[in-house]
This record gives structure tokens, C-alpha cells and sequence, in this order.
């Protein structure tokens, strides 16, 4: 009877912890699990654990003046600068972001020079000019482009995200980068010098 209550007392003082196991990657796929097992346990069936990189992140900041009002394709500006750092990522995103209130970003094809002609048709046709001198708009005191500017602006956006994908763009082949002048004032030498902003995040 003495001998049932020691192996009692001797049972009752070893100690058990529990372990997490964080998610482990393998092909693509993320499972969890949570082992409740003695220590030394999981000591001696430890299996290898592939561990993604930590996320990178990168930022530049270029400063393009359209040659027009109208819509220009700057793809190629935006890739000159980012090259580099985008190599490094496997997958990812990247935002652009327009620090103006009459300017506007977007995506949309990239070949022919007559969608970008035909787009800015479309914005002045949507806002008109004339709503400056019809009484539809109280913002007026800037020009007959201001508050039309800002409307388009508004209904283009003044960001965009695209994927990162084996360290490049995931634009469509006849995708390119627009950025939208909707003013007059912007064209070279002394026109509105647009500052686009660019981040890129992910893992390599």
C-alpha cells in the first residue's frame, strides 16, 4: 500500500509542457499543428521547418510634367526607377500613389496612341468644361479646367496597386501605366510637376 502511494506522489511531480508548432510552408501549402507531449518528445521527432524571408520593402518617389492635358503612358519611367529593387521580390505588390487633386493614375492599354486621345475625349465629355460657367460648379475662381480636374480626378483615382510576380509587373501584355494630366497648365516648362510615389512590398 506504502509502495502504490510513492509511485502516486513520484507519478503527480513530472512535469508535461505543451509545445506550438508554428505553420510550416511546404509547397505552397500552410499547416498547423499543436503538439501536447513531453519536451523530450519533441526533441527527438523535431522534423525540418522551411521559414519564408521577411517581407522587403522599398520606396521611391519620381516627378514626371506631362507634355499635355491628357492621358500619357509612363510605364517605362516607373520601371526605370524600380527595377532594381523589384528583382528582389518574388511575390508582392506594388502601389502608386499621386500626391495631386488634379491628376489622376491608371491602367490601360498600352499600344494604341488613339485609346489615350479617346480617353480624353470620354473625361471632358463626362465633365464638361462648361459646368464652370453654367452654375453647376461653385469652385470656379481657378480656371475652366480646376474643379473638372479635381471630378476626373476623383473618378480616375489617384492610386493603384499591381502584383509583383517573380520580380516583375503582373501587367497584362497590352496593359501600361497612364498618368491622367487633367489640367492645361501641365505641360513642359513651368506646368504642374506631378509627384507619383512608389512602394513596393513582399517576399523574395
Amino acid at each position: 500500500m506504502l509502495s502504490m502511494r510513492l509511485l502516486g506522489l513520484a507519478l503527480a511531480s513530472l512535469s508535461f509542457s505543451t509545445a506550438f508548432v508554428p505553420p510550416t510552408v511546404r509547397s505552397g501549402l500552410a499547416s498547423a499543428s499543436t503538439d501536447v507531449s513531453p519536451a523530450c518528445k519533441l526533441s527527438d521527432s523535431a522534423a525540418p521547418v522551411e521559414t519564408m524571408s521577411l517581407p522587403r520593402w522599398f520606396q521611391h518617389e519620381i516627378s514626371i510634367t506631362a507634355p499635355s492635358r491628357g492621358c500619357h503612358l509612363i510605364t517605362s519611367d516607373v520601371l526605370k526607377v524600380i527595377n532594381k529593387d523589384i528583382s528582389q521580390i518574388k511575390i508582392g505588390m506594388a502601389n502608386l500613389f499621386v500626391q495631386h487633386t488634379s491628376a489622376s493614375l491608371s491602367i490601360n492599354e498600352n499600344a494604341d496612341p488613339d485609346v489615350r486621345r479617346d480617353m480624353e475625349v470620354a473625361l471632358n465629355k463626362i465633365v464638361p468644361a462648361s459646368w464652370n460657367r453654367d452654375g453647376t460648379f461653385l469652385h470656379t475662381m481657378e480656371g475652366d479646367d480646376d474643379m473638372p480636374g479635381h471630378v476626373k480626378s476623383s473618378l480616375m483615382g489617384v492610386s493603384l496597386n499591381i502584383p509583383i510576380k517573380n520580380g516583375r509587373l503582373a501587367l497584362g501584355t497590352w496593359q501600361g501605366i497612364y498618368l491622367n494630366e487633367h489640367r492645361d497648365q501641365g505641360g513642359w516648362g513651368g506646368g504642374h510637376n506631378r509627384r507619383i510615389v512608389i512602394t513596393l512590398q513582399g517576399q523574395s
